[in-house]
Parts: structure tokens; C-alpha cells; sequence
């Protein structure tokens, strides 16, 4: 992370269900990061660009519905620090369609699958994930979280899920 204020902002879009509006939206996450001070050849940037991208896969593969579209909500908030220390920022990503009967299950998969193991990505690299009901449709989330830099060393990412977390 670039600067001494931690990076926080909150950005939302539509997109079009098609694999352009999925490529378009993880390419603006990473836009979007940079603009916040997470540069886009950082961990963090990338991991976050890898999820956006597979849940915007996901809600075109899985929950599209012709005339609609998906949305992504990106947020990045640094928790409150009492004592001035530069505190662990966390990122959340949600992103949702119109199609509620088709959640997201995270399944093991033969090796020699061609698809299928988006969700497995994910899960390895957030803190948590769920899914929350909407009106219309499903919202699949995932929280990651960025830790501070160190004496210069990588950012670290969290590894355990709580897949059945949901808001």
C-alpha cells in the first residue's frame, strides 16, 4: 500500500451479463484499487482482481437471465485504530443476480475438470464468503483482507473461510 492513510472508498456498477462486462468489471476493480493507493502489481490487487473476476464469471455463467444484468459492489474500509498503528484494511467484494434457485456450492473437483474451480480460488484466498438473498436473485460476497506492510515484506492474505457466513 502506497502512502501512510490507508486506501477506503466504496465503488458500485452495473454490468452487462456477458464474459465483456465480467472482463470489464474486474479490470475497473483493479482501476478502482489503484485509484485508492493499492497498486495493481501488489498481492493484494491481484488476488482481488482474480475474485472479481470469478464471481462476475460465476453471475454470467450461472446467473444470468437475458435483459439483465449483475451488479459489483467494491468496498475498501480500514478498521478503526485507537492507537495510530496501521491496522489490517479489509476489502469486500458482492456481486449479484437475478437468478436465486442457482448458489454457489463449493464442491471438490477432478483434477482433469476444465471448469469448476472458480469458487475453490476464492475461498483459498478470502477471509470469508456467503451468500445473501436478495429480492430477485442471490448476492455471492467475500471479505479479503490486506495486511499492513511490514519492513517491506509481501502482504499477507487470510486463509479460512466461512463459507456458511452470510450477512
Amino acid at each position: 500500500m502506497n502512502g501512510e492513510n490507508p486506501p477506503g472508498g466504496t465503488f458500485e456498477m452495473f454490468f452487462t451479463s456477458s464474459r465483456r462486462g465480467a472482463r470489464l468489471a474486474r479490470r475497473i476493480v483493479v482501476r478502482r484499487l489503484e485509484e485508492w493507493g493499492i497498486p495493481r502489481d501488489s498481492d493484494a490487487s491481484q488476488s482481488l482482481a482474480l475474485i472479481a473476476g470469478e464471481l462476475a464469471a460465476n453471475a454470467v455463467n450461472h446467473g444470468h437471465v437475458p435483459g439483465r444484468n449483475f451488479y459489483l459492489r467494491l468496498s475498501v474500509q480500514p478498521p478503526p485504530g485507537r492507537d495510530g498503528s496501521r491496522a489490517p484494511v479489509s476489502a469486500r467484494i458482492e456481486v449479484s443476480d437475478t437468478r436465486d434457485e442457482r448458489r454457489p456450492v463449493l464442491r471438490d473437483r477432478d483434477d482433469e475438470a476444465e471448469c469448476g474451480r472458480g469458487l475453490l480460488l476464492v475461498d483459498a484466498l478470502v477471509s470469508k464468503w456467503g451468500v445473501a438473498e436478495r429480492g430477485i436473485g442471490k448476492t455471492v460476497w467475500c471479505e479479503y483482507v490486506i495486511a499492513p506492510e511490514v519492513g517491506g515484506s509481501q502482504q499477507v492474505v487470510t486463509g479460512d473461510t466461512g463459507a456458511d457466513d452470510a450477512r
